[in-house]
């Protein structure tokens, strides 16, 4: 059970850092697309708005991604949900980072302790009568 939860741990952890990895290179290919952005600012949509977005926003991100950059936004959506709420920043950076970091710290590092406190399963070296000394 313990190699369970590790491997839960270690997949959910991937894919909270592939969703911080693409918003990164968004975050940088986006000096090119600037004033694209200020006008669908100025239109209501908000593109550093990504975690939890709105009906209207989500559908303006699938329209401009891909479907493997959409799903993993999806899945980084519902992961990294309980943290939103925490932080609020004019800031895309701080939006994404400090839900990443607590999604690491919860997800990556509760679920791993989780796993080595499991009980480990004994190897059966011996016969039951002779006593192991």
């Amino acid at each position: 059970m313990g190699s369970l939860i590790r491997f839960i741990a270690i997949a959910i952890s991937a894919v909270v850092l592939l969703g911080f990895a693409l918003f990164a290179v968004n975050e940088m290919d986006k000096g090119s697309q600037a004033q694209q952005d200020k006008v669908e600012q100025e239109l209501g949509h908000d593109p550093n708005d990504l975690i939890n977005p709105s009906q209207r926003d989500e559908a303006f991100r699938e329209a401009h991604q891909g479907k493997f950059h959409e799903a993993v936004d999806d899945v980084n959506d519902v992961l990294l949900a309980p943290f939103v709420d925490l932080i609020d920043s004019d800031s895309a950076w701080v939006n994404h980072a400090v839900p990443t970091v607590l999604a690491l710290l919860i997800y990556g590092f509760g679920l791993g302790l989780l796993a080595n406190m499991m009980p480990k399963q004994r190897a059966h070296g011996g016969d039951w009568r002779t006593a192991d000394s």
